[in-house]
C-alpha cells in the first residue's frame, strides 16, 4: 500500500501500485489465482470527464459519446460508462444484448456490424437503435423492413461512408483504405452520386458516418476522414433544401502511447485538430456521435500474473509466468505493433527496485513465440514474483484466447480512498475447468463415437 493515502487517491500510478499489493493481500492474484485484470475505475471516470470537455459544442449543440463494446465487452464496465452517460456502439447481436443487460437505452446505441442479418436490423429498427447501413445491399433490406412497418420510422437511420483517405501504420486497423471492407467506397467511380439519390430517395435518412481506424492511424488522417463526410453532409443538406442530414457520427479511433505513462494524443488535442480541420463542426447544427474505445480505458489496466519459474537459455534469463497469448494475443503475435510495457512486483506486490537485468518474459502457452516482451531490461525476477502488464484495459481483458485449454482470468474494478484504502468489486469470476470443459463438448463426449453411417 502506498504510504500517502492522498497520493494514492489521486495519482494514477500510485493508485495501481496500492492496487497491485492489495490484490496480494486479499489472495485475488499468486500461486493459486496466477493471473487477474484490473480496473481503475476512478481512472475510467476521469478519462469519460476529459472526453466530455473536449468535445464541447458551440450553443449547447447534442455530442453522445458512445463506447466500441469490442474494446472490453463486459456488462459492469458498460454499466460503469453508461452511468458517466456513455452508450454503446455494437456491432453484433451478443454485444447489443450486452449493452442492453449494463441499461444501456436504446437512444444511447449505435449499430454498426459490416454483417447485419435481417433479423438483426428488424430489432434494431424496431426498438429505435442507430443503425448505420453498411452497403448498397444493407439499405434494401432497411427499405423492406421501412415498409414492412408502414413507412413508419422510429430508428435513426445512415450510411456508413468509407472516405478513402489512406492507411496509418497499421493496415489491419486502418478502416479508410481504398479497398476496406467497411462503408461505402465514397472515391469509386458513380459512389458519391449514389449516396446522393439514396439520400434524396429516403427523407428518413439523417445520418452520415464513418471511422478512419484507430491504432497506428494519425491524427490528421482521422481529421480528414471527418473533413469529408462533413463537405458531403453538407452536399445532402443543399440537395434536399433543408437539413435532412442532422447527425454526424466520426467514430473513435484515438490511439493510446504504449511507450509511456503519458496520455498522448489527448482528447483535447484531436477536438481541436477537428475544430481546424472542419470548422463547422462544432457550430451547433449536427448532433455528434463519437465511438471511441481503446482510449477509454487501456491506460486504466493492467494484467497482474504470477511468475511460475525463472531459467537461462543460451544466456538469456526467462521468467515463465502466466500471461501470454491467451490474454495479451497481439501482443505475442504481431509485438512491433502492440507493445507493452512491464512492471516487476515482488511475492508481497511491492514493486521491484533492483538494478534491471535483459530478460524475456515468457507465457504459459505451449508454443515457443509466447512472449509478452523480448529482450526487456527489468529488476531480476524470480519465481514468486509478479509481472503487471500495462495500459491492457482494453481488448485484453475480453479478447481471450482460448489456447490450451487456459481458463479465462478473473477481473476486478478497484478504488482507492484518501486514507489509501483499496476496495475491490468482482468485474468477471475466473473461469473454472469445470466451464472450460462444458465449452469444449464435454456433455457430448459420445456424441462422434455413437455417430454411424448407414452401410
Amino acid at each position: 500500500m502506498a504510504s500517502d493515502g492522498a497520493t494514492a487517491a489521486l495519482d494514477p500510478v500510485a493508485r495501481r501500485e496500492a492496487a497491485v499489493r492489495a490484490a496480494v493481500e486479499q489472495g485475488l492474484v499468486g500461486p493459486d489465482a496466477p493471473v487477474l485484470g484490473l480496473l481503475d475505475v476512478d481512472g475510467v471516470r476521469a478519462t469519460v470527464r476529459e472526453l466530455r470537455e473536449a468535445f464541447t459544442t458551440e450553443g449547447g449543440g447534442t455530442v453522445l459519446h458512445t463506447f466500441a463494446v469490442k474494446a472490453a465487452s463486459l456488462v459492469p464496465v458498460l454499466a460503469l460508462l453508461n452511468e458517466e452517460g456513455v452508450g454503446a456502439e455494437v456491432a453484433s447481436p451478443g454485444e447489443l444484448e450486452l449493452a442492453r443487460a449494463a441499461g444501456v437505452p436504446a437512444d444511447r446505441i449505435v449499430f454498426d456490424s459490416p454483417a447485419k442479418t435481417v433479423a438483426e436490423l428488424r430489432d434494431a429498427l424496431a426498438h429505435g437503435i442507430a443503425v448505420n447501413a453498411d452497403n448498397a445491399q444493407e439499405l434494401e433490406r432497411i427499405d423492406a423492413l421501412v415498409a414492412e412497418a408502414g413507412g413508419q420510422v422510429v430508428a435513426p437511420l445512415g450510411i456508413r461512408v468509407n472516405p478513402q483517405v489512406g492507411t496509418g501504420s497499421i493496415g489491419a486497423m486502418s478502416t479508410a483504405t481504398a479497398t476496406s471492407k467497411f462503408g461505402v467506397a465514397l472515391r469509386d467511380e458513380g459512389a458519391e452520386q449514389w449516396v446522393l439519390d439514396a439520400f434524396r430517395a429516403r427523407p428518413w435518412l439523417t445520418r452520415l458516418h464513418t471511422h478512419t481506424g484507430s491504432q497506428g492511424v494519425p491524427l490528421e488522417l482521422m481529421a480528414e476522414g471527418v473533413r469529408v463526410v462533413y463537405e458531403l453532409a453538407e452536399k445532402i443538406n443543399a440537395q434536399a433544401g433543408r437539413q435532412q442530414i442532422d447527425t454526424l457520427d466520426i467514430g473513435g479511433g484515438l490511439p493510446v502511447n504504449f511507450a509511456s505513462e503519458e496520455v498522448t494524443p489527448s482528447y483535447a488535442e484531436y477536438a481541436e485538430l477537428l475544430r481546424r480541420t472542419v470548422p463547422g463542426l462544432f457550430d451547433g447544427r449536427y448532433a455528434l456521435v463519437t465511438e471511441f474505445g481503446r482510449s477509454l480505458l487501456a491506460k486504466q489496466g493492467l494484467i497482474a500474473a504470477h511468475v511460475e519459474y525463472t531459467k537461462t537459455s543460451g544466456g538469456r534469463r526467462i521468467a515463465v509466468t502466466h500471461a501470454g497469448a491467451q490474454v495479451a494475443t497481439r501482443t505475442v503475435f504481431v509485438p512491433e505493433s502492440w507493445p507493452l510495457r512491464v512492471g516487476a512486483f515482488d511475492a508481497l506486490g511491492r514493486p521491484k527496485t533492483a538494478p534491471g537485468l535483459v530478460q524475456d518474459v515468457a507465457g504459459p502457452c505451449c508454443f515457443a513465440g509466447d512472449l509478452v516482451a523480448r529482450g526487456r531490461e527489468l529488476p531480476e525476477l524470480a519465481s514468486g514474483d509478479l509481472v503487471a502488464l500495462y495500459d491492457t484495459g482494453a481488448y485484453y481483458f475480453s479478447t481471450h484466447f482460448h489456447y490450451n485449454s487456459l481458463p479465462r482470468p478473473a477481473v476486478a474494478g478497484y478504488v482507492v480512498d484518501d486514507a489509501g484504502k483499496v476496495s475491490f468489486a468482482q468485474v468477471r469470476a475466473a473461469q473454472t475447468v469445470a466451464e472450460v470443459l462444458a465449452e469444449s463438448g464435454a456433455g457430448q463426449a459420445t456424441a462422434l463415437t455413437e455417430l454411424r453411417s448407414e452401410r
